[in-house]
């Protein structure tokens, strides 16, 4: 597997595949080409069909300004070898100079195709759960001390920018109001979650108002095109960060309590990229807010110091009953289910916890089967449901 680095990116939303990847690759593809006057970029799939909603054609030009550039948006061709596959071809005096196909894999992730030696190194050994629990308990070390040993000390520093940048989000979310752009005149809540407080407010029901307003918040910040993290997406940036910093404040959990949770749940959410997809267009959302969820689930299980089999469990419940989850953005924008999935899905991630403190020991389900369930059911979701807009409530929606 590779490094978290790869799977936390620090950047700008509102789409790590729509927008995050398709500018990183127009960067490398114009750094390659230095000698070009002109580009032509062709969107195809997913990044033709949303591609206008979440930004990406702004977030390419902009990667290969001052130069001109062409953006075509491709919505017929079939036969991809990914859902959000693009071409990028520079010019120089109206010859080409060359081309690229690159497909957008998810969490701002690219992949080249025809060039494997673009891919970053493999820094894990094992990427099944079961593999690395078990050489965990050979070793005698806990899951945070695999990361360090495969990662490098060095980890931690990036983590603990991985944590100050979540936390940022937050507290940059509750303090804005105000509407989103994009057309759909969508309020930002985070700010009247954080501060409306009910007139007897029980322990119960103030925890969930606090972590749905922060996952609002970076949400929020991400469809406003704000700096988040993604974890391991954009648009599922806020489940993480909204249950971690809710439960340090609550608990009092230090900053390096929170960064290896940090690195229990980046493990998850690597297990499930290396092994299934974290692509809402290759996957549905299952693959993003269930990913989330999972990751969410199991950085709260290290935090409480619970062994490896309750923050599989913790993991294992989290993405299991998101199994199925459809991506359907309404107007291809990040809005629109999407901000309010990522707070029920921080809530989910509590009740994922308390079962597995509770229900561990009696499971049937491992966490690989479900990851690898996961991904069998994305590839069976209609096409309509993988962040095409072309389906669900994105079809059903009447302003």
């Amino acid at each position: 597997m590779e490094s978290l680095k790869e799977l936390y990116r620090i950047g700008r939303g509102p789409s790590s595949s729509h927008t995050m990847g398709p500018s990183f690759a127009a960067q490398r593809f114009r750094a390659a080409y230095p000698g070009a006057d002109s580009f032509q970029v062709t969107l195809f799939g997913s990044l033709a069909k949303t591609g206008r909603g979440h930004l990406t054609d702004v977030a390419v030009k902009e990667a290969l300004e001052p130069l001109p550039s062409q953006i075509i948006f491709d919505t017929e061709t079939a036969g991809l070898p990914h859902p959000n596959t693009m071409t990028l071809e520079a010019f120089q005096r109206g010859e080409r100079l060359g081309l690229w196909r690159v497909m957008s894999v998810g969490g701002g992730k690219i992949a080249l195709e025809g060039r494997p030696d673009a891919d970053p190194p493999k820094v894990y050994p094992l990427s099944k759960f079961t593999d690395i629990k078990n050489y965990c308990r050979e070793k005698d070390i806990y899951l945070w001390q695999y990361v360090e040993q495969c990662e490098g000390p060095e980890i931690w520093d990036y983590l603990g920018d991985v944590w100050e940048t979540m936390k940022e989000a937050v507290y940059r979310g509750i303090r804005r109001d105000g509407e989103l752009s994009g057309g759909l005149r969508v309020q930002r809540k985070a700010m009247y979650l954080n501060r409306q407080r009910h007139m007897d407010e029980s322990k119960e029901t103030r925890e969930n108002r606090k972590v749905c307003a922060y996952a609002f918040a970076v949400s929020e910040e991400n469809a406003g095109g704000g700096v988040i993290v993604t974890a391991p997406t954009c648009g599922a940036c806020g489940v993480l960060p909204a249950v971690m910093l809710y439960k340090q404040e609550q608990q009092g959990f230090s900053d390096r309590d929170m960064l290896k949770g940090l690195a229990v749940a980046g493990l998850i959410g690597n297990v499930i990229k290396t092994n299934a997809s974290i692509s809402g267009a290759e996957c549905g959302c299952q693959a993003e807010i269930g990913s989330a969820c999972s990751m969410a689930a199991a950085g709260l299980a290290e935090i409480y110091h619970m062994d490896m089999d309750q923050i599989e469990y913790a993991a294992e419940v989290a993405m299991e009953h998101h199994l199925g989850l459809t991506c359907d953005p309404i107007g291809g924008l990040v809005q629109i289910p999407c901000i309010e999935r990522n707070a029920v899905a921080g809530m989910r991630a509590i009740n994922a916890l308390s079962l597995a403190n509770f229900l561990t020991y009696t499971r049937k389900i491992s966490f690989d089967m479900v990851v690898k369930t996961m991904y069998e059911t994305g590839r069976d979701l209609f096409s309509k449901y993988r962040e095409t807009s072309e389906g669900g409530l994105a079809k059903v929606y009447t302003e």
